[in-house]
């Protein structure tokens, strides 16, 4: 079977979406699966599994800039790909953003799957409601990768969704740790508001001298922060990391942090703490509470409040019991939640759409939903 799994997002820039895409085509080819992946890349792309569409363009989205390819060139490409590929079943990821996945959702060359990975409100939905309802139609099927997904696209949108989370891959491509000499927190994200970098920074005057803090990525927040902190030698700099220096990272720092405010639909990067066998220390939005169990997985505060913070970061940094209790927990959450484990529900689904486009339904979903099983 050959499937295509569509991205809009560049693929080149570090994100959520992006590595759920790459990781879940590594899985499904694993399986047998000819997983091919379409999106934007700004430079060579990272495997030689994926088709590059073209640039991205800068483009504000859910309180962030998303590196999406609107642009005619893209679109282009992106049905000249589809004719050419002959794909069984396409996979769009994100089928309503601006770019390849709502061409491929509109050209139909294929039985579709849409996965919905954004949660909150999304003006676009309430001012291009009947554009976005038409292209939302298009899909043979329907997923989101959380219960704040889900609801946020039926109240706006309507329709069902099977609830298919995201997943971790277990097994890393490179076992390679950095490691610090004194006690390290990693934060890796979007320098933005929404992810809390500057409540983190604030947290370590509550912290002793000796803790390091490592920051990887960048943003439009990162040029005020780091004048802020220019004369503190407590926070290091990184600039934007690849994978395997995030995952490296990861594995040496003594506990990895989330302090996000809102916008977060879903914690991936706590699944990739946890399966690096690092404990977790984050803010206690609903997204992350469904991932990190509170108090078992990871130790959750206040969004927002930077004393609170403080205190969790402090007991598992200095408390040994604690921090090991949470990689144990931790650990087998994200077993929970293989890339293995949610590459075969899609192949499932795959294997429906291409016979017959009707999907064999979950149990659990029937149950919640009192439908037949005939499919969404």
């Amino acid at each position: 079977m050959r499937v295509g799994l569509v991205c809009p997002y560049s693929l080149t820039i570090p994100g959520g979406v992006q590595g759920q895409v790459m990781g879940l085509a590594r899985s499904l080819r694993r399986m047998g699966v000819e997983a091919r992946v379409l999106a934007p890349c700004d430079g060579p792309p990272p495997d030689e599994s994926v088709t590059p569409l073209g640039n991205s363009l800068p483009t504000a989205a859910n309180g962030s800039i998303a590196p999406l390819a609107p642009d005619p060139p893209a679109q282009l490409r992106t049905i000249r790909v589809l004719r050419d590929e002959h794909f069984d079943v396409l996979h769009l990821h994100e089928p309503l953003a601006p770019g390849p996945t709502n061409t491929a959702a509109v050209l139909k060359s294929a039985p579709l799957l849409g996965t919905f990975h954004r949660a909150g409100y999304s003006p676009a939905y309430r001012y291009l409601r009947p554009i976005a309802q038409l292209v939302a139609n298009r899909l043979d099927y329907r997923c989101a990768v959380s219960e704040d997904a889900r609801r946020s696209v039926e109240e706006q949108l309507g329709g069902r969704y099977e609830l298919v989370f995201n997943g971790v891959e277990l097994d890393a491509p490179s076992s390679e740790t950095i490691e610090a000499s004194r006690p390290t927190i990693f934060f890796v994200g979007r320098h933005e508001p929404r992810k809390g970098l500057a409540i983190l920074i604030d947290a370590l005057q509550y912290l002793p001298d000796d803790v390091l803090l490592w920051v990887g990525g960048d943003g439009p927040e990162t040029e005020a922060l780091t004048a802020y902190t220019r004369d503190d030698p407590r926070v290091e700099w990184l600039g934007r990391i690849s994978d395997t220096e995030k995952q490296a990272r990861m594995r040496g720092a003594d506990v990895f942090c989330a302090p996000s405010l809102f916008g977060e639909s879903f914690g991936v990067v706590l699944l990739e703490a946890m399966a690096a066998r690092t404990p977790i220390v984050a803010s206690g939005l609903d997204a992350y509470a469904i991932v990190a169990r509170p108090g078992r997985d990871a130790l959750l505060s206040e969004p927002g409040d930077a004393a609170a913070l403080a205190a969790s970061l402090k007991r598992v940094l200095f408390d040994e019991d604690t921090a090991h209790s949470l990689v144990e927990s931790g650990l087998g959450r994200a077993q929970q939640f293989s890339m293995d484990t949610l590459a075969s529900r899609y192949a499932e689904i795959y294997a429906d759409l291409a016979v017959h486009r009707r999907v064999r339904t979950p149990r659990h979903l029937l149950h919640d939903t009192g439908q037949s099983e005939e499919g969404i």
